[in-house]
């Protein structure tokens, strides 16, 4: 199962976010949406995304 960062949602492999720099996982989550360009994307600025990955759209 995938873990995800509760922070900003990035899906994570390693022991730390690439993004936030956080340690705190769950994986427990709903949902993802993968963001390519996220400078051009509206629904990534609308999000908060601001790195290329997959984010899950709703943690606990």
């Amino acid at each position: 199962m995938k873990k995800v960062c509760k922070e900003c949602r990035l899906f994570v492999e390693g022991p730390t976010c690439p993004s936030c720099k956080g340690n705190k996982f769950t994986e427990s989550w709903k949902g993802r949406i993968y963001i390519g360009n996220p400078d051009k994307s509206e629904v990534a600025q609308k999000l908060g995304f601001k790195i290329k990955g997959e984010y899950a759209i709703k943690v606990k």
